[in-house]
């Protein structure tokens, strides 16, 4: 007797955009998580800390400016930001214009960590993306669009 099959739309899931992402972002994910491991970061606290540190230069940034810039939850970001200030890399003061908000800075620490990491991650980025052959900047622009819809 036959197994009933998944009720899709797909022929297979090499047709299903979103699976195919799926895949896609994990294998993306664990080569970022071994570039990261010398520099004793997470994958998302390295986007945070990268994030401060390229906001940090325009204004005081609150805690809910970086993870909407980030697309994190604000809990997460909080939790994140503490392991992050433990380690000396991130402060937190009272913002100078929001009461109810700290106001984040980058520690000359956290700059050098932020920046030599950056290094490693846009190489596990060129290596990864290197199958698009030359068409990089479009899947950015097509990453883009999705990002922003």
């Amino acid at each position: 007797m036959p197994r009933p099959r998944l009720a899709t739309g797909f022929s297979g899931p090499e047709e299903s955009p979103g699976f195919l992402l799926w895949r896609v972002t994990n294998r993306w994910q664990a080569q970022q998580r071994a570039a990261l491991k010398p520099f004793g970061l997470t994958h998302v606290q390295f986007a945070l800390l990268a994030s401060l540190t390229w906001l940090a230069s325009e204004e005081p940034v609150s805690q809910r400016r970086l993870a909407e810039h980030a697309a994190t939850d604000v809990m997460m970001t909080s939790q994140v930001l503490r392991s992050l200030e433990r380690r000396g890399l991130v402060r937190r003061a009272p913002h100078p214009t929001d009461a109810r908000a700290r106001a984040l800075t980058v520690t000359a620490q956290g700059r050098r960590l932020a920046n030599r990491a950056v290094v490693a991650v846009e190489g596990c980025d060129r290596a990864f993306f290197a199958p698009l052959q030359g068409s990089a900047d479009s899947f950015t622009g097509w990453l883009r669009r999705l990002a922003d819809a």
